[in-house]
């Protein structure tokens, strides 16, 4: 596995966005989290906590660190620089043929927001569609590998993904990756009308928004991890109900990008995410074992992952979503 160097970021922690405690904030545990992106509705649950006061009142001290191209949070969790991280499920496993002691302890996202997006009159309507097109990606991610081994890379060229849309709004024979709950409302609020394409639908589904923390610190303090667990399953909660609060937060934290509008699309298309048909709010944050069963093989098969390193058992644990 290939491990980019950890983006460089400063702290943001929300302030006055919320309710206010008259807890000194001498008395709190300071608690960071590593977050994969810059602050978006992905995020969404951890804003909310915050937001609304409920991780102050729990005596915790919550900094949400932002993260950008190239961050590997499970670095920043198997260093200590941060107590938890997001990430992605197969980013667990990789992490973990890294020699990384990293474990997945909820999922926010029960089905993945990636996707490649295409100019609605560039003639994509399916993946078989994209020969001849110029995809920009970040290369050898899992889902880039998954879909070169389906066929569907053969006459692609593809180019480094900078973090931006714009080179694909000014070339129509390009495909970008992206995540459904942010990108193509930005495309189309440039003027472009975009197609989007689900790679969940090609069988690769890793779960999404996943809190992962270190399995030391599982092991010295789970009162600490089912506290932070607990809270931010809630903040999802919270935030999918009504995420007017937690969206202002996140907008403060990365106005430069984000809008209202972005925010609010997002939050409909988490919500969907979170809770798949079948699926309750009172669910929000589940895994189940053949998930990551599926996953870990999935990865074996691109030789991503060595089967007998990394066990779907060692990359998660369901013990903090009693």
């Amino acid at each position: 596995m290939k491990l980019y160097p950890a983006l460089i970021c400063l702290l943001v922690l929300i302030a006055g966005c919320g309710s206010q405690t008259d807890t000194p904030t001498d008395t709190l545990q300071n608690v960071t989290v590593q977050l994969n992106w810059f602050p978006e509705t992905e995020h969404g649950g951890l804003f909310q906590a915050l937001a609304d006061g409920s991780y102050e009142a729990a005596e915790l001290a919550v900094t949400l660190r932002p993260g950008g191209p190239g961050t590997q949070t499970g670095v920043e969790v198997g260093t200590q620089r941060a107590q938890f991280a997001i990430a992605n499920a197969d980013d667990v496993a990789l992490y973990r043929q890294g020699g990384l002691d990293v474990v997945a302890v909820m999922a926010a996202m029960q089905n993945h927001p990636r996707c490649v997006i295409a100019h609605a009159e560039s003639g994509v309507e399916s993946f078989d569609d994209l020969q001849g097109k110029i995809f920009q990606c970040q290369a050898g991610r899992s889902y880039v590998e998954f879909m070169r081994a389906k066929g569907f890379l053969e006459g692609v060229q593809e180019v480094p993904y900078s973090g931006s849309i714009a080179p694909f709004l000014a070339n129509q024979q390009m495909v970008v990756q992206g995540y459904s709950c942010a990108e193509p409302l930005l495309a189309e609020q440039q003027g472009v009308k975009v197609k989007t394409l689900m790679v969940s639908d090609l069988g690769f589904n890793p779960y999404s928004s996943v809190l992962i923390t270190s399995g030391e610190l599982i092991r010295t303090d789970p009162e600490l991890v089912r506290q932070v667990v607990r809270l931010t399953r809630q903040g999802w909660q919270g935030y999918l109900q009504d995420p007017a609060q937690a969206n202002a937060a996140i907008l403060k934290a990365n106005e430069e990008a984000m809008t209202p509008e972005v925010l609010e699309f997002g939050a409909g298309v988490m919500k969907e995410l979170a809770t798949p048909e079948g699926t309750s709010i009172d669910q929000v944050g589940k895994m189940e074992p053949q998930r990551w069963e599926t996953l870990v093989q999935q990865l074996a098969d691109l030789e991503l992952v060595d089967p007998q390193q990394v066990k779907p058992e060692d990359c998660y644990t369901l013990e903090f979503l009693e």
